[in-house]
Formats: C-alpha cells, structure tokens, sequence
C-alpha cells in the first residue's frame, strides 16, 4: 500500500526535478524587433554607401601573395556550386528555425524565434561591415578575368564569407538554444545543421566567390554572434 500511495509522489518529484534543471523560456519583447530590423538597415548601409568605394589595387593580382591554402581555389568557377550555396543556406537558416520553434508553446515559440532572428540579422550586419572595411579582393582578381572584374565592386568583399556566417549562425544559434531548453533530437538536429553549414562553405569554395580563409572567417563570426545572442538573451 505503501509503495502505490507514494508512487505518484514520485512521478510528481522526478517531473519537479526536471523542470527545475531547464532554464526559463527565452522572453521576446519589441526590443527583440527593433534590434532584428535596426540589425537589418545597418547591414544594408554599406551597400547603399557603395563601400569601399576604392578600386582594386591590382587587376589582375599576384597569387604569391597570398598564403598557400588561398592559393587552391584560384581557377575554381563553378556556377552551379554558387546556385546549390544559396539553396543549402536557405535550407539551413529555415530548417534551423523550424527546429528552433517547432511544436514549441506559442509564448516559448515566440521567445525561441526572437533569439534566432537576432543571431541572424546581428551577423548579417557584422559581416556586411567586415566586408567593407576589410575590402578584400575575390579570387577572380587574382586570374586572368581580373581586367573585366575589376570594375564589380561586390569583387571586393570576399572577406568574410556571408553564406558561411550565416549558415553557423544558424547552427551554433541553435545549438545554445537547444541546449539550454532541452529540446527533443536537440543534438542529432544541431549536427545536421553543422553539416549543412560546412557544405555551404565548401560550395561557396568550388563556386570561387572565396578563399579558404574567408569562408573560415565567416564561420568563427558567425559562431561567435550566434553563441553570444543565444547565451546572453534575457
């Protein structure tokens, strides 16, 4: 009798347990928008100065000065690698934000997608920024094709890579959410967005829109912004 009277006593206190070892819900309040949208306009206004606003320095470059893992992806142009970049990106920021919210209460939801917009659109404007201050030459600069590149000014902002920061954005993001709110396959789906994420640097290499390094650049901003947004929001 005894052992079935305080067998729901039990239950209750290994529920309690448990609930107590998650922490709290992500809060979402409008500074979460303003910071997402604000995030959004700050990315855009390099563009819309036209930075860097200075030409090349050399068209074409000379690939001995660039270090020797740079140097392996001087003659890659794949397009269609360029086209599957863009698709694996989509493809990792929505089935990481599908993870993030999905079956999730709507009040927790609304927390979680705040927390992962604003990793998102705080590294689109670190990166945009980096780029334009950093105004590094693409690899097409340094072959033959650099006399009709030249003139492109987006042929200057290979360092970082955008697709690579955003796409372990969305991983790392992710990853501290799930991590801290114990979400069901939360290791198995980070690993998947992992992979997607490498894929995406690895595409953006063959496509030759990067070096190595750029695409190495942009996955440490990329982590570094998602972990500290997912860590540190209230």
């Amino acid at each position: 009798m005894l052992g079935r009277a305080t067998a729901p006593v039990a239950a209750l206190a290994a529920v309690a347990i448990r609930l107590a070892a998650q922490a709290p819900a992500y809060r979402y309040g409008w500074g979460d928008a303003a910071t997402t949208a604000g995030a959004v306009a700050v990315a855009l206004l390099p563009s819309a100065l036209r930075l860097p606003s200075l030409p090349p320095p050399c068209a074409p470059c000379d690939p001995a000065a660039l270090w020797s893992i740079d140097r392996r992806v001087l003659g890659a142009d794949s397009r269609g690698a360029g086209t599957a970049s863009d698709l694996t990106l989509a493809g990792v920021v929505g089935i990481g934000g599908v993870f993030a919210v999905g079956g999730a209460p709507p009040g927790v939801a609304r927390g979680d997608a705040a927390v992962y917009g604003d990793a998102l659109a705080l590294t689109f404007a670190a990166t945009n920024w980096t780029k334009a201050l950093a105004h590094r030459s693409r690899p097409v600069l340094y072959t033959s094709g650099a006399t009709a590149a030249a003139g492109v000014r987006d042929n200057r902002l290979s360092f970082p890579s955008g697709h690579a920061a955003l796409a372990f954005a969305a991983a790392t993001s992710y990853l501290v959410l799930a991590r801290r709110q114990h979400l069901r396959h939360g290791t198995r789906n980070a690993v998947l967005l992992y992979v997607g994420a490498a894929s995406v640097g690895a595409l953006r290499l063959e496509a030759g829109r990067h070096f190595p390094t750029d695409v190495l650049g942009g996955a440490a901003l990329g982590s570094a912004v998602g972990w500290l947004v997912a860590r540190f929001h209230p």
